[in-house]
């Protein structure tokens, strides 16, 4: 028996031929002059967040950023692309090839990135915890705090405040000059406290700030330390990113709907009630298009969020949803649409809309609030329970549970102008772009959870002859259903065994799924962003 010859490596212009320049643009007519100086101060801001970043996810990014920087000043096309490539995925690797290195003599991407010593071991960790105060065990699972080793080579705790402070003392200045130009005084408020944040390291008051920010305000900004995906070995630390936006006021009024419906979904999961979030908030939805990011917002672009992550944040004021339009309208144009071309049949084409698209994905950030988030039985944190796999039980859990609530919105009546053939035959579509983004990637993961299951279940079916894929109507609302309790089990009850048993027989990628990403390597896996709006204000001086 002969062996498949290995697949060749491709190279750097191939790289960044998978991801569609795309100029993102906002409409900015209605901003005053002080607001459009603010915009400029926040990309500078953004940037500064850049290199934050790049100190937390591997010690040696930021030498190596300006090493690629001097060779692309003068040098040849390839150290360009090497450059582009980098920012690009935010470091050596490449996040859509299981975190292949691209650049020579780079390593594997260290699961404890540089906001833990890279030669700790988790028991190691785990002894030291258990000798500290609770409030410092507390900041070592916590968000906010990076591990080091000192001196005398023992653990010890750094606030980011201290780690950071090289850029994050000029951030919260250009914070405190942003705020001073503002027309909304609940988004400046929200900017003094989080360049505030900065200094003291006490990040609650910021974040309930930021849930403060008025409809009326014509901007909208993610500022700070959030996610926790590039924390492999615990998903605890939150790394620094920003994104800037411009408020679609017409577009965020419509969807105020779906905001007050979160009760009536989390009533009828199919879950025991101990499973159901008692302290739900309804969270508020803005529609915005945007303008600059920096910091952990590398491809694949996020197209909406639902924030904050720190639970008591959100146990204080809950969360805000937040849809990125014109993000969401280059991936289905560049991305959605060609993938659908090649994995649905004819017949199912008509059937793939922007409109479907769009819903799910705010019905996907809606559902990050619904199921449990603390184990029924301890009352710990889900995310401190299962660990690295957190992320992607999370991501697959909000995906399922917004095709089981569009199920219950359409059918109440509260979605009109969406069926639910749209749904299912545009999200099977959207489930191939997603695994694109790899398995090491939170979502790509939950992605082939979902698919492999759902295939698994009926619901789902493929046809080997004509290679493509559909939904068998008479399979699929059982299948959705049986999906969200599973994972949501999982993590009502904390059970890591269970989410590792989960995650080896579902998230993988199956041959006839292999075959049809095999058959997308000419579409693009995402848009790589042209911020033409800030180009043009830095250039007028603004």
């Amino acid at each position: 028996m002969t062996s498949s010859p290995p697949a060749a490596v491709p190279s750097l212009r191939e790289r960044l031929g998978e991801y569609k320049p795309t100029v993102l643009r906002a409409d900015l007519s209605h901003l005053t002059d002080g607001d459009k100086q603010a915009l400029v101060k926040l990309a500078d801001v953004s940037d500064l967040l850049n290199t934050a970043y790049y100190e937390q996810i591997w010690s040696g990014a930021t030498r190596l950023r300006k090493e690629l920087a001097d060779k692309a000043r003068n040098g040849s096309e390839e150290d360009k692309d090497s450059l582009r490539l980098f920012e690009l995925f935010r470091g050596p690797w490449d996040r859509s090839r299981e975190n292949q290195p691209f650049i020579s003599g780079v390593g594997a991407k260290p699961p404890m990135a540089h906001v833990y010593p890279e030669d700790m071991s988790k028991d190691e960790f785990a002894a030291w915890v258990s000798t500290l105060s609770e409030e410092d065990a507390r900041r070592a699972h916590g968000f906010y705090d990076t591990v080091t080793r000192s001196s005398q080579g023992t653990l010890e705790l750094v606030r980011y405040a201290d780690a950071y402070r090289a850029q994050l003392e000029p951030a919260s200045r250009l914070l405190q000059e942003a705020a001073a130009l503002v027309k909304d005084p609940s988004f400046a408020s929200f900017l003094k406290a989080r360049g505030a944040a900065f200094a003291s390291n006490r990040y609650v008051d910021s974040e309930v700030s930021w849930l403060n920010i008025s409809h009326e305000s014509a901007l909208e900004a993610a500022i700070g330390p959030y996610e926790t995906y590039e924390d492999e070995l615990f998903s605890a630390k939150a790394f620094f990113e920003s994104m800037i936006h411009v408020r679609d006021f017409e577009a965020s009024r419509v969807l105020d709907k779906f905001a007050s419906s979160l009760e009536f979904v989390e009533s009828r999961l199919p879950v025991p009630s101990e499973y159901r979030n008692r302290k739900l908030v309804a969270p508020p939805i803005v529609v915005v298009n945007q303008v600059y990011s920096g910091g952990d917002t590398a491809v694949p672009m996020t197209a909406a969020y639902n924030l904050p992550n720190d639970e008591e944040a959100i146990e204080r004021a809950g969360s805000k949803l937040t849809m990125i339009r014109n993000v969401q309208e280059g991936k289905m144009h560049s991305v959605l649409f060609p993938i659908a071309r090649q994995i649905l049949g004819s017949e199912d084409l008509e059937h793939v809309t922007f409109d479907a698209f769009f819903t799910h994905v705010l019905l996907h950030e809606v559902a990050h609030s619904n199921g449990p988030h603390r184990t029924v039985d301890t009352g710990d944190t889900v995310r401190s329970k299962l660990q690295e796999l957190h992320s992607a039980f999370e991501e697959a859990k909000a995906d399922i549970t917004a095709l089981f609530a569009a199920r219950l919105l359409v059918d109440s009546g509260v979605i009109d102008d969406i069926t639910m053939r749209q749904f299912y035959i545009t999200y099977l579509a959207s489930a191939f772009r997603s695994i694109r983004f790899g398995l090491l990637e939170a979502h790509g993961l939950g992605q082939a959870m979902q698919l492999n299951y759902l295939l698994e279940a009926g619901g789902f079916v493929y046809d080997s002859s004509r290679k493509t894929f559909a939904v068998d109507f008479d399979h699929i609302d059982q299948a959705v259903a049986d999906l969200t309790k599973d994972i949501m089990l999982i993590q009502g009850d904390g059970d890591k065994k269970r989410a590792v048993e989960f995650r080896n027989k579902y998230g993988v990628v199956a041959p006839s799924v292999a075959q049809a990403l095999e058959s997308l390597k000419r579409v693009p896996i995402d848009i790589a962003p042209i911020w033409a709006d800030i180009e043009d204000l830095r250039k007028a001086n603004i």
